[in-house]
């Protein structure tokens, strides 16, 4: 069994470095690209379940690379609260030293909080008969690579993500592996 998370494709804002939780906006033409190029990489794949966050950005990623998922709530990005539309620079003119994983957003979710949402999303995947694909956003998947790997939700800070990136869950015999990442 293996789960296959695929992060959405390039938006204006993620090419910027605004962190992107609640606002719902389109991919640009690059990431329109990028996602129809999923769509080869991902061929001949069976998967018993695909699941989606509602966002547009990643429903688009997936219908582009071919599939028509189902939408699960829990896969949103993490919410960055009072920090959404704004960079890592911008946050830090006021709060030196930020980070989303250590700090968490004012307004928003903790990265604790996150990582409940995707243990649902894990438990779910594990549920289904066969493998999984996951089409999502930067932050949420990497929290859910963590916590794959069975370690507490902070520990994604240390997986780095790009957008119309894939990875692989799966086992190596019983132990839970990231099998690729950022592929």
């Amino acid at each position: 069994m293996r789960i296959v998370l695929i992060r959405h494709g390039e938006t204006e804002w993620s090419a910027s470095g605004k962190h992107t939780s609640t606002t719902d906006i389109p991919l640009t033409q690059r990431g329109r690209e990028k996602a129809v190029t999923l769509k080869n990489r991902l061929a001949g794949q069976e998967f018993a379940l695909v699941l989606s966050s509602p966002r547009q950005r990643a429903l688009e990623t997936a219908r582009l690379a071919s599939f028509e998922p189902e939408v699960e709530d829990d896969l949103v990005e993490v919410d960055y609260g009072d920090y959404e539309g704004l960079t890592t620079p911008e946050i830090r003119e006021t709060r030196p030293g930020w980070t989303l994983w250590a700090d968490g957003s004012p307004g928003g979710e903790t990265v604790a909080d996150a990582g409940a949402r995707v243990d649902r999303v894990i438990a779910r995947a594990l549920a289904a008969d066969g493998d999984v694909a996951l089409f999502a956003h930067g932050h949420i998947l990497r929290v859910l690579g963590a916590r794959w790997l069975e370690l507490p939700a902070q520990h994604g800070a240390n997986l780095l993500l790009d957008t119309a990136a894939v990875c692989e869950l799966g086992y190596e015999r019983e132990t839970r592996v990231l099998a690729h990442w950022n592929t």
